[in-house]
C-alpha cells in the first residue's frame, strides 16, 4: 500500500495513520493530508503567556484560495 500524500510505500511494522476518510498515510505526511484534502477552518493569532489566543489583524480577510473558488461554492 502507498501513502495518499506522497505515494511511497508504507513500510510494514512501521506506524501509519489511517484518516477517517479511508486515506492511509505516513505520519509525516498527516498534516498535509489534513490541510489538503480536508480544508478546515482555522484562525491565525497569538498566544501569551497566560493561555490568551489573540486573533491577528489579517485574520479577517479572505485567502487568494477562497477567492478562486468563491464562484464554486
Amino acid at each position: 500500500m502507498n501513502c495518499r500524500v506522497c505515494g511511497t510505500p508504507l513500510f510494514i511494522g512501521r506506524s501509519a495513520f489511517r484518516c477517517s476518510c479511508g486515506a492511509l498515510t505516513h505520519s509525516w505526511c498527516w498534516d498535509k493530508h489534513v490541510l489538503e484534502a480536508h480544508k478546515p477552518s482555522f484562525t491565525i493569532g497569538t498566544v501569551d503567556l497566560d493561555g490568551n489566543f489573540t486573533p491577528s489583524e489579517k485574520a479577517n480577510e479572505v485567502s487568494p484560495f477562497e477567492k478562486e473558488t468563491a464562484h464554486v461554492r
